[in-house]
């Protein structure tokens, strides 16, 4: 049977590269944010952490998991576990999101495409990172694809929302 560390290696590149987009893309939403900062008033709080605050979240916990997946000396229970842990924090931050959405009546407001890439996408990638983590806890090397389809979901979906914010704040910025 092959060793966690000689798996982790052959998918160092892809975690470093996945992980390297998140970081990336984190930085581009505060310059998203910055763009906005002349649309969004107080009474859009809600709106910016609804929309803007989950998609940096999303981007910032792709970094995390992908920091975790290529450190060295894990074991396929403690990898397992960081990853089950993560993926239950996103999915409680993806409720409270949720939640938010709900309360400010933005949920019901936005369409059904919307309702997909901002809510659905994310709650589905973090289940996926906790399959992940039960696959590795199982010393299943299958674990390491499912975590990638996770990040994958997170990611796409965060590419998606962020240019779909930065197209709304843009067609709403005052010109001069």
């Amino acid at each position: 049977m092959i060793s966690l560390a000689d798996l982790l290696s052959r998918w160092h590149d892809f975690y470093e590269l996945i992980g390297t987009a998140g970081a990336t893309l984190v930085g581009l939403m505060f310059v998203t944010a910055s763009i906005g900062a002349g649309v969004f008033t107080r009474d859009q709080k809600t709106a910016m952490q609804s929309f803007i605050t989950p998609t940096v979240v999303h981007f910032s916990a792709i970094l995390i998991i992908c920091i975790v997946a290529i450190a060295p000396d894990e074991t396929w229970n403690l990898l397992g576990a960081l990853m089950i842990g993560g993926g239950l924090i996103g999915l409680g931050y993806s409720g409270w999101t949720v939640r938010r959405m709900v309360t400010g009546g933005y949920l019901a407001a936005i369409d059904a495409s919307d309702r997909m890439w901002y809510v659905l996408l994310p709650i589905a990638g973090y289940g996926i990172v906790i399959a992940a983590g039960l696959r590795l806890e199982a010393h299943d090397a299958n674990g390491l694809r499912i975590l990638a389809l996770g990040l994958i979901t997170l990611l796409l979906a965060g590419i998606r929302n962020a240019w779909d914010m930065t197209i709304w704040i843009i067609q709403r910025r005052q010109p001069g």
